[in-house]
């Protein structure tokens, strides 16, 4: 009988654990920037979005690899937060207004539109 109660915990703590995982999706997009300052702003923009739980953004590649809850946020959202203090992702475009207010290094070569 003990035997058979620690075979159901098991079963049961299994069961709780596959319920309760996160549906973490992983993915790399390119951000436009130049510098250190390109480099924190555009991570902190995307972790401020509820779900984003990493981003780290290469400098030279001009890729953010970010890790997100798919049932919290989206990708679309991700690169919103990130277009509204000025960057360019490969699908959305910063307001202009949003680019112009860069620090004067942080102002990339911006694709024509």
């Amino acid at each position: 009988m003990k035997y058979f109660f620690m075979i159901l915990l098991a079963m049961l703590s299994f069961q709780v654990t596959t319920i309760t995982a996160l549906p973490i999706q992983k993915r790399v997009i390119t951000v436009y920037g130049n510098c250190g300052s390109c480099k924190k702003a555009i991570e902190k923009a995307a972790k401020s979005v509820d779900g984003v739980e990493s981003a780290n953004w290469d400098k030279k590649k001009k890729t953010l690899t970010i890790a997100y809850e798919d049932t919290k946020t989206s990708l679309n959202l991700i690169e919103k937060a990130i277009t509204v203090i000025g960057y360019d992702t490969e699908k959305l475009s910063a307001d202009d207004t949003a680019y112009e207010n860069l620090h004067s290094c942080c102002k990339y070569d911006r694709k024509p539109r």
